[in-house]
């Protein structure tokens, strides 16, 4: 069982009887920066809850090349997953661990026996699938409207109010994955955010001064 301590911080969203079936049925697991939670064709038989961390939620081109689509912070789940746990689909995206991450994994069944029987649970859901929608629409505005200077700038103050820190430690590359771009086009506009007086690059660090 899950202790219920750890649950606190979802006590203002979940009634007394969620709570005690998340304590009981889920699955608390830890995984480090980088490491994948959930893969692209994989079978989902869990929904992750995120207890502690941030998560990178991506898709993949018949390339290789990722594109972020958003990030999940402390407290949220993962729409998509939801979608293909509901559907009883393979996994359409790749969920990484931004840093070191707790999650508590939710069995599929209680997952869809929850939303059909408890208020709060369902409310939980819907909510979920509107957030990650309004930030996809904001990903396909981003894509569609930006420059590649304005998605990297956007991109570099998105990291600091997901993370409540102006010095970002992502590298250069780290950047160009999440941006699907390569990490000459990334380190040339960071010079010129620099030139700009945005940003200040430093070794293996960014701190971005506007924001």
């Amino acid at each position: 069982m899950i202790p219920t301590e750890k649950l606190e911080q979802f006590r203002y969203l979940f009634d007394s009887f969620i709570l005690e079936d998340i304590s009981k049925y889920g699955v608390l697991k830890t995984y480090q920066t980088n490491d994948i939670i959930l893969d692209i064709g994989q079978d989902l038989t869990h929904v992750p809850l995120l207890l502690l961390g941030n998560i990178k939620v991506l898709r993949e081109d018949e390339n290789g090349h990722e594109l972020l689509l958003y990030v999940l912070e402390t407290g949220d789940t993962c729409s998509m997953s939801l979608t293909c746990c509901m559907s009883k689909s393979k996994s359409k995206i790749r969920a990484v661990a931004d840093k070191e991450s707790e999650v508590i994994m939710i069995p599929n069944q209680k997952m869809t026996e929850w939303f059909n029987s408890n208020e709060s649970w369902r409310n939980f859901i819907l909510q979920s699938y509107q957030i990650r929608f309004n930030e996809m629409l904001e990903t396909i505005d981003t894509l569609a409207f930006m420059k590649m200077d304005e998605r990297l700038f956007k991109y570099l103050t998105d990291q600091v109010k997901l993370n409540a820190s102006n010095i970002i430690t992502k590298t250069h590359q780290d950047i160009a994955e999440d941006l699907n771009t390569s990490r000459v086009v990334v380190s040339r506009l960071l010079k010129q955010l620099e030139n700009e007086k945005k940003i200040i690059l430093n070794r293996n660090k960014i701190e971005v001064l506007e924001f």
